[in-house]
């Protein structure tokens, strides 16, 4: 008999996380052998319990699970890596798959499907949500620079142009270049309706 298919679930959501645990543990060639609930303790984990494939949700306290998935990548390319999430943008599809993830699925995928999933990863393939898929394609890559995306998440935490210039060590004038240049990419008309719009399609 083949060896189990090791997991580690990330997720800060301690109900989600054990529901999934619970779910993945029925099934005979599944197991699950670590379970955390920040992203900056994914790579220590992956570290002590060597799984074969990690579920990362993308919304974690420590670091997202986007972050995450590129650190883990770089430092453990034999774990494949499935983004579960409960928020189907299609930005972060993209910029989970640019990141080293080989799937990306929604949280209330049927417990038969998610299992599938993980084992489809496991070999090799790439598992991808439909509709998410669908979406992505529709809505294209997103038009925001690293930096305008830099800011515009700073700014979306209240921060203003004066803070972030400092933080960043940019100029004044240059930061609020970065957010009209955003502001018009998103086709809004303040700085605040910009990173609600970004975040909304997945590009912060």
């Amino acid at each position: 008999m083949t060896d189990p298919i090791r997991l580690l679930l990330a997720d800060d959501q301690a109900l989600v996380r054990g529901a999934l645990a619970a779910l993945l543990d029925l099934e005979s060639d599944l197991e699950v052998v670590a379970e955390v609930g920040r992203g900056d303790e994914v790579l220590d984990a992956v570290q002590r319990t060597t799984p074969d494939v990690a579920l990362l949700d993308v919304e974690m306290p420590g670091l997202d699970g986007i972050s995450v998935a590129e650190q883990l990548h770089g430092a453990h390319p034999n774990v494949r890596i499935l983004m579960v999430t409960t928020f189907g943008r299609p930005g972060y599809l993209r910029r989970a798959i640019d990141a080293g993830a080989s799937g990306f699925v929604v949280k209330d995928t049927p417990a038969r499907q998610l299992a599938d999933a993980v084992r489809r990863v496991h070999m090799g393939l790439r598992v991808v949500d439909p509709a998410l898929a669908t979406e992505t394609l529709t809505s294209g890559t997103s038009p925001l620079t690293a930096r305008e995306r830099e800011v515009l998440t700073a700014a979306a935490g209240g921060a203003t142009a004066g803070s972030i210039a400092r933080s960043m060590h940019l100029s004044e004038g240059t930061v609020r270049n970065h957010l009209s240049s955003a502001i018009g990419k998103t086709g809004t008309s303040t700085r605040a309706e910009a990173a609600r719009e970004a975040e909304r399609l997945g590009w912060l």
